[in-house]
């Protein structure tokens, strides 16, 4: 089993998650962050650590895989992070919304921006 990030962490990656991850596994885009299934250990000790309720376990993703397929696609192609940053100054403009992947994920790297 492994932890998965879901719709709720886009545009708001709040970051409290990297800090308490004792195997470094999560992998941080734009607007999004991932955890890669396969460094996850099941710990489970980053799903309180989300203010928005973003991670949730394999088990609670959707029938078709989306939550795990978007984790290990991403994970492969992100920087790795292990110092929680500075969640978005807006974030609070999009915490509640539902549906945000479809509206605003963005693929690229957080550090592609030169």
């Amino acid at each position: 089993m492994t932890y998965l990030v879901t719709d709720a962490c886009v545009k708001c990656k709040f970051m409290d998650c990297v800090e308490v991850c004792p195997v470094d596994c999560f992998y941080e885009g734009e607007n999004f962050l991932v955890i890669a299934p396969d460094e996850c250990i099941d710990c489970g000790v980053c799903e309180p650590e989300c203010p928005v309720d973003a991670i949730v376990p394999d088990a609670e993703d959707e029938p078709d895989g989306k939550w795990l397929n978007i984790n290990a696609k991403y994970a492969k192609a992100w920087p790795n992070i292990t110092l929680k940053g500075e969640p978005p100054a807006d974030r609070a403009d999009y915490e509640a919304e539902m549906g945000k992947f479809e509206k605003y994920f963005s693929p690229r790297p957080a550090r592609e921006l030169a």
